[in-house]
């Protein structure tokens, strides 16, 4: 587990460093059958104490990593990749994760109204944009050609609030795009065309007009993605 001394940073610096540890402890598997030890004994491996380690479990939970019951204590829910740590440092997992929580709310409500109002050059940018997603599926990360893509459909919502909101984070979708295509090139050939698939089907959604369709398909693209940081549940 993490070693520091609890002395040396603040509440908040504590609060990220046993979260970090945790993380990483987790992926590595150090949690036979996937029970944490008890809060008392985490608090005493940390150093810290009980609110402190109850914020970083909180985190925890909030990223779906890990659950707690009552009176059984908690439980690991899905084992972060192995190889996660050479695309991020453990500490940008969760904003990472946080920055997808948004992206769900913000991108499935524009995607909606994208049905609703897009253009014929809408869609062509959209199509296009796939299309350079799709004849890289192979071997590049596509990570701008991603990136477009979502930027077309912000733009297809006709909301300048989208796009300039959408804007403003690119640099943290960037890192979590780069994140999940780089652990992608490493799995199957069907993961990464799963990927594609599910902009398919947002595309296909905003084609037919469907405002409730091609929310939900965004939706389900986003959150999946969010999951592809884990391998699986535990007991996969």
């Amino acid at each position: 587990m993490a070693e520091f001394n609890p002395g040396e940073k603040s509440t908040a610096n504590r609060v990220e460093a046993v979260y970090a540890g945790l993380f990483e402890a987790i992926s590595k598997g150090e949690f036979a059958e996937g029970r944490l030890p008890t809060e008392a004994e985490l608090a005493l491996s940390y150093g810290v104490s009980r609110p402190t380690l109850r914020e970083a479990l909180s985190r925890l939970r909030l990223d779906g990593v890990i659950t707690s019951r009552r009176g059984a204590g908690s439980f690991v829910l899905h084992r972060p990749d192995r190889n996660i740590q050479q695309f991020a440092a453990i500490e940008s997992i969760a904003d990472i994760q946080r920055s997808f929580v948004f992206r769900i709310a913000m991108e499935s409500a524009a995607a909606g109204l994208a049905a609703e109002l897009r253009t014929g050059k809408n869609l062509d940018e959209m199509r296009r944009a796939l299309d350079r997603l799709g004849s890289n599926l192979e071997h590049e990360l596509a990570v701008e050609e991603d990136i477009l893509f979502h930027l077309a459909v912000m733009r297809a919502s006709q909301n300048p609030y989208f796009v300039t909101t959408f804007e403003m984070i690119t640099g943290q979708i960037r890192v979590a795009v780069q994140l999940t295509r780089s652990l992608s090139l490493g799995k199957s050939r069907a993961r990464r065309e799963s990927v594609q698939a599910e902009h398919h089907d947002i595309l296909t959604a905003i084609e037919r007009g469907s405002s409730a369709a091609a929310s939900e398909a965004m939706h389900i693209h986003l959150s999946n993605s969010r999951n592809r940081l884990f391998e699986g549940p535990l007991s996969q």
